[in-house]
């Protein structure tokens, strides 16, 4: 199976307890085979609070993993301006609306360079609306991703996400630049990469990556970036920023993962914690990048900049900079990293991050596999990342605080110790 070995296996299903067995099948039943539960024993979850999940006996799971929520669950602020604009009005962007061009002028003020925003309601949808501007703007084709990448779910998108369909299962027009997750220096796989391209007679459009590389393992200060970017441009090709998991202050520095590079994006996606878990997604691109597009092309998207999801996001924004999430990510996640460093275990064999995005590699699969179980058991939620499956990927909301900090630190010592 391509992707993370943490899910359940639906085969184990006589296991569980009856009325979770009972369950399963039904959702099976009703859902099909392509769904996916995590863990040996699946969770049920009804209610949630700040970084917490509680089952339908109250108990009490602390989250390291949800990065949707990144304000928080059911944080009072967005329920409150999701309610009170539903029982408003819900309309689309073919309507003028204060409050849908006061929320994008806030966001672009957020750029470093120029840029026009056009709504969505999932990251998947802004991945592929950037592919068809680069494509627009630059006569070329040819898209460049990272070697694990995952940049979301449709036909398009999905045949540039090796995680979710496998290299063999890529877009003909793409390619996967080995790195950063093998030895070869990220610039060099990327230069690999146009040069097959271009012996393909494929002209490049765009080189696409999450800039924490959160599929491949999470490396939030890769080197070589910087000069993967400028071949691509020089090749006639954009570089697009998928700002899905490390935007919104996830790295503790700043809004945006591409900031810590000093890049200027053509093109910026962003999704998952932008509404607090409300479907609106983005994609901000630079007006000349954009023109093209919008003179040969229309665009209307029913639900993408709906009122109701403008209403979350932007209460969202007010919550990430009133209580000050962003500086909370670098000095709380500052202080995970080194209290997992500070474990000394000799299977741990890398302590990566920014903020409240880690990436702790593991000895190998099956042991990493043994962790995130163990730890679900001890009511500590997390899961696995990379191409082996050996990553350990800790991304909770980012009011996670000291004493979640204490927490999570406390049960790994605790497995860890009796594995």
């Amino acid at each position: 199976m391509v992707g993370p070995t943490t899910y359940f296996d639906e085969s184990t299903v006589d296991r569980l307890d009856a009325r979770t067995a009972d369950l399963v099948r039904r959702r099976a039943a009703a859902l099909g085979p392509a769904y996916r539960l995590f863990y040996r024993e699946p969770l049920e979850f009804v209610r949630g609070e700040r970084a917490h999940l509680f089952d339908a006996d109250g108990v009490d799971y602390l989250d390291a993993y949800n990065n949707v929520p990144s304000v928080g669950h059911a944080n009072p602020r967005v329920v409150a301006a999701i309610a009170e604009q539903a029982a408003r009005l819900n309309t689309h962007t073919r309507y003028l609306s204060e409050a849908t061009v006061a929320y994008a002028e806030r966001l672009l003020a957020t750029m470093p360079m120029p840029g026009e925003v056009m709504f969505t309601c999932t990251g998947s949808e802004a991945n592929d609306l950037a592919l068809r501007v680069a494509k627009a703007a630059t006569g070329g084709e040819g898209v460049i991703v990272s070697w694990n990448a995952y940049h979301g779910i449709t036909t398009e998108i999905a045949g540039i996400s090796p995680s979710l369909v496998g290299l063999d299962g890529m877009a003909p027009w793409a390619r996967a630049a080995r790195g950063p997750v093998t030895d070869v220096p990220f610039a060099e796989a990327v230069a690999a990469s146009l040069r097959e391209l271009d012996a393909a007679g494929i002209r490049p459009a765009a080189l696409i990556v999450d800039t924490v590389f959160a599929s491949d393992g999470g490396f939030p200060d890769l080197e070589g970036l910087v000069e993967a970017v400028a071949a691509v441009r020089a090749a006639g090709g954009l570089f697009i920023a998928d700002e899905v998991q490390p935007g919104f202050g996830r790295l503790g520095h700043g809004m945006w993962g591409f900031s810590r590079y000093g890049i200027e994006p053509d093109i910026v996606t962003m999704g998952k914690p932008m509404a607090n878990g409300h479907p609106v997604a983005a994609m901000v691109a630079r007006p000349d990048v954009l023109a093209p597009f919008g003179r040969d092309m229309r665009y209307f998207n029913t639900y993408g900049g709906n009122s109701v999801s403008i209403a979350a996001a932007s209460a969202t924004l007010d919550v990430l900079e009133d209580e000050q999430l962003i500086e909370n990510a670098r000095i709380v996640g500052g202080r995970l990293a080194d209290g997992i460093r500070g474990l000394s275990d000799e299977r741990i064999l890398a302590v990566r991050g920014a903020g409240l995005f880690l990436g702790v590699d593991l000895v190998d699969e099956a042991f990493t596999l043994d962790v995130v179980n163990a730890l679900r058991d001890r009511r500590v939620l997390l899961a696995a990342s990379g191409p082996g499956n050996t990553t350990l990927k800790i991304r909770p909301p980012l009011v996670f605080d000291d004493a979640d900090v204490d927490r999570l630190l406390t049960e790994l010592a605790a497995v860890l110790a009796s594995s």
